[in-house]
């Protein structure tokens, strides 16, 4: 199935640039779209631009590998329902049609490409209703539509299913009008509604739009089955903050380096500062969580990415407990709750990742009550920053030692119980 984007604007309100391009979450909205698509069977895809943005697209492409070609609309200004007109003897049967300025969610796309019609919105939550353009339905297809109706029973979401037959409509007003909208050829067409109700899709017209498209990408870019109490409730207000702000210079494994220099930082801090080492751990616990938020969020998420954070994570976990063994020392019975609170810590993270290398899933989401089993790094980071503070460092690796065991018996059980069932 092929896929034609309507990119003929000029971007006025976007310092005239084209808005497809504008990155958001680290990816040019237009990318965003068109992989998801291609990922749900959308094999080739259409632009239509003006003159003047054609070479920006053609680049595009080409460094981004999508199967594409980019047609021109030398008169822009004839509107967007002129420039679907252009694309009439490029597309046969069955065909996408968006609008290159509108971000979708990855489950709206995933809906919204097995449906027919033109894709309407009952319940937008993240449009400005005021600006946006109104459908009024009658019998299941579109009866009028424009921005002023006062009557209206959705919006529309600039995203529609079409065939060859709408490019006899569009052949029809494009001869007789100067001017031709898509609200025009969706009017006249009196196309099949299907309705998409309360996933996220924003139409981008400002740099407001884009603020907002990135908080709401950042927001839904927790990884949240596999979240501890302390970074559901906590590292994840700070995180998601600090991902707004680097997802667009930076990456992935930037970041993940960043929070391992962090990491190794508070251990050597510890042996000038204890309580100061303990708040650097807990930050690089916090910022632990950028990178993985920024990976989904700018669509970079790679097996290597996971891999390297978990290795690391072993890393900064290793020299900080061992960094604070050293600097407390003690009798022969609290190295061998240091010992123990060590082992423990590696055997939490290796119960889980041995269970997902064989059997091939994520334990939390195939076990939800694992999200609720005490001891996950977030967890054992900040009590570890607690403890220190208030100077409990024996009782921190006693404490640390017996969570960490029980969790992993804990885990094997529950993973023997959910075959069993």
């Amino acid at each position: 199935m092929k896929a034609v984007i309507l990119a003929a604007g000029f971007g006025r309100r976007m310092g005239e640039k084209p808005k497809g391009l504008l990155k958001v979450g680290g990816r040019e909205i237009i990318y965003r779209n068109m992989k998801l698509m291609e990922e749900n069977g959308v094999d080739e895809f259409i632009i239509v631009t003006n003159r003047q943005y054609e070479g920006n697209f053609k680049d595009f492409l080409k460094r981004s590998g999508f199967k594409g070609k980019v047609l021109v609309n030398e008169d822009p200004e004839r509107g967007n329902g002129y420039s679907l007109h252009i694309a009439k003897e490029h597309v046969n049967g069955k065909f996408v049609l968006l609008m290159s300025d509108h971000i979708f969610s990855k489950e709206f796309l995933e809906a919204a490409i097995t449906r027919e019609g033109a894709i309407i919105d009952g319940n937008p939550e993240f449009v400005d209703i005021r600006e946006a353009t109104k459908v009024k339905v009658e019998n299941g297809s579109v009866a009028d539509i424009g921005k002023g109706l006062e009557e209206w029973d959705g919006v529309d979401t600039g995203f529609f299913i079409l065939d060859e037959n709408i490019f006899r409509v569009a052949e029809e007003l494009v001869t007789k009008k100067e001017r031709v909208g898509m609200s025009d050829i969706v009017r006249k067409a009196k196309l099949k509604v299907s309705y998409i109700s309360g996933l996220f899709w924003m139409d981008i017209d400002t740099p407001e739009d884009l603020k907002r498209a990135r908080h709401f990408l950042i927001r839904n870019s927790i990884k949240g089955a596999g979240d501890g109490f302390v970074s559901r409730y906590f590292n994840r207000k700070i995180s998601t903050r600090i991902s707004e702000l680097l997802v667009e210079r930076i990456t992935p494994n930037q970041m993940t380096v960043i929070t391992f220099a962090m990491g190794i930082l508070s251990a050597f801090v510890v042996f000038f500062s204890p309580s100061l080492g303990g708040v650097l751990y807990q930050i690089s616990s916090i910022l632990d969580g950028v990178d993985g938020e920024i990976a989904r969020a700018s669509m970079r998420t790679s097996r290597f990415g996971g891999y390297l954070d978990s290795i690391m994570d072993r890393y900064v976990d290793f020299a900080f407990l061992l960094s604070l063994a050293v600097v407390h020392g003690g009798a022969t019975s609290f190295w061998i709750w240091t010992l123990l609170a060590i082992f423990g810590s590696f055997m939490v993270s290796y119960s889980t990742e041995r269970y997902k290398a064989a059997y091939g899933k994520d334990v939390y989401k195939r076990i939800p009550k694992m999200r609720y089993l005490i001891g996950k790094r977030d967890e054992r980071i900040f009590l570890t920053m607690i403890m220190i503070l208030v100077g409990w460092v024996y009782a921190l690796f006693v404490v640390l030692a017996l969570i960490t065991h029980l969790r992993v018996l804990a885990t094997i059980y529950l993973i023997k119980k959910n075959m069993e069932d």
